[in-house]
């Protein structure tokens, strides 16, 4: 069985890390993957290096689309995946996620009539003004295998239509929906003990484990907003010097761009001089796990930094007006607080005031074994 694997996003590298190694461990000699990187991520620290750290072949083709506006990104993805879709004619083209990367992928493959593999589908923030929403929900529909990774999300597709209970053989007028529990949690099993073993980095920042916060700020709206950029950091800022607490923020490139300019004249100041506050370059996926293993709470706007918070069993605050992961709002590990300083600074209040629960709502860590499985039974002869 062929298949194309489209990734271009850190955190899609990071999914099919797993995918690739449940290929390499368990299906070696019935799937075949070419792995297409678009590029959409062209920072070496953002991309080469997950490769290599997380042992992925390298490649097959890269793409090197770049930085550009959503159109021309999309555009420029959609001819360079739909020429590697004419050379390689898959059984299946995968794709993860949210990004541009996955929207090019899914319009490529469906036109094309390959089924398209959506891995981590049914996810919903109800917010349409965020462009992975829109890319979100259009991989679905355009999907013919949807593998879900909570039951929230599973409900969310049955809100819009699908049919839970439908039938193989699979089509995209039909399409066969799979709860498989989350595959990044299939990394967390793997990675998260040969992390201690491979990098140093606690020691290197000498921090002291258990006792300090990680923060993680990326998204446009976080980003490119004075106010909301400096609430975020003011906060940060008010919560380590009222605590004492070391708060150490691994910098987006995009964020590190807009760091003089976005942020208020004085905050800026204030934050540079800070000796409790760390900016620190991004770091590799391995430094990454050790940071928040180590952490004793993350405040974050990315998904999948949420996601590894509550499988580490670490409070979380969500610098964002909603969530796709709602399970842990639900469970209580986790408090919505969007960019405003207050309620950042009750969320921490709260959080290391409370005794919280972690229960396992994002599956076993075998979500690759699952999906490699069901891939070859619905292989379509």
């Amino acid at each position: 069985m062929k298949i194309v694997t489209i990734v271009g996003a850190r955190p899609q590298i990071i999914k099919a890390a797993a995918l690739s190694r449940a290929i390499r461990t368990n299906y070696q000699g019935q799937i075949q993957e070419t792995i297409v990187h678009t590029g959409q991520h062209y920072d070496a620290n953002m991309s080469q290096v997950f490769f290599d750290e997380l042992e992925i072949p390298a490649p097959d083709i890269n793409l090197n689309i770049g930085s550009a506006s959503h159109g021309k990104q999309t555009a420029q993805m959609l001819k360079g995946i739909e020429e590697v879709l004419l050379k390689v004619m898959p059984d299946f083209l995968v794709v993860f996620g949210d990004t541009n990367s996955t929207l090019a992928g899914a319009l490529a493959g469906a036109k094309m009539h390959i089924p398209i593999v959506h891995i981590e589908a049914g996810l919903r923030s109800y917010n349409k003004s965020m462009p992975e929403e829109i890319n979100r929900i259009m991989c679905d529909h355009s999907s013919t295998l949807l593998f879900v990774p909570t039951k929230a999300g599973i409900r969310n597709l049955e809100k819009e239509g699908f049919r839970l209970n439908a039938k193989a053989p699979f089509t995209i007028d039909n399409p066969g929906i799979f709860h498989s529990g989350d595959i990044m949690f299939d990394n967390l099993v793997h990675f998260g003990n040969l992390a201690e073993q491979r990098s140093d980095i606690i020691q290197k920042l000498d921090l002291n484990p258990n006792n300090f916060i990680l923060c993680t700020i990326h998204r446009d709206n976080n980003t490119d907003i004075q106010e909301r950029l400096t609430a975020i950091f003011s906060a940060m800022l008010k919560i380590a010097n009222e605590h004492g607490q070391q708060v150490v923020i691994p910098l987006h490139p995009r964020t590190s761009k807009l760091l003089k300019d976005k942020l208020a004249p004085a905050v800026y100041t204030a934050i540079t001089n800070s000796k409790l506050v760390r900016i620190i370059p991004p770091v590799s996926y391995i430094e990454m796990i050790l940071l928040e293993k180590h952490s004793t709470l993350i405040l974050s706007d990315s998904g999948g930094v949420q996601k590894e918070a509550y499988f580490f069993h670490k409070p979380l605050i969500i610098a964002r007006p909603e969530t796709e992961w709602v399970e842990i709002v639900e469970n209580g590990a986790g408090v919505i607080a969007d960019a405003s300083e207050q309620r950042i600074y009750d969320a921490y209040s709260h959080l290391t005031k409370t005794a919280l629960s972690f229960p396992p709502v994002f599956g076993n860590g075998r979500a690759a074994i699952f999906i490699c499985k069901t891939l070859l039974e619905n292989k379509q002869l």
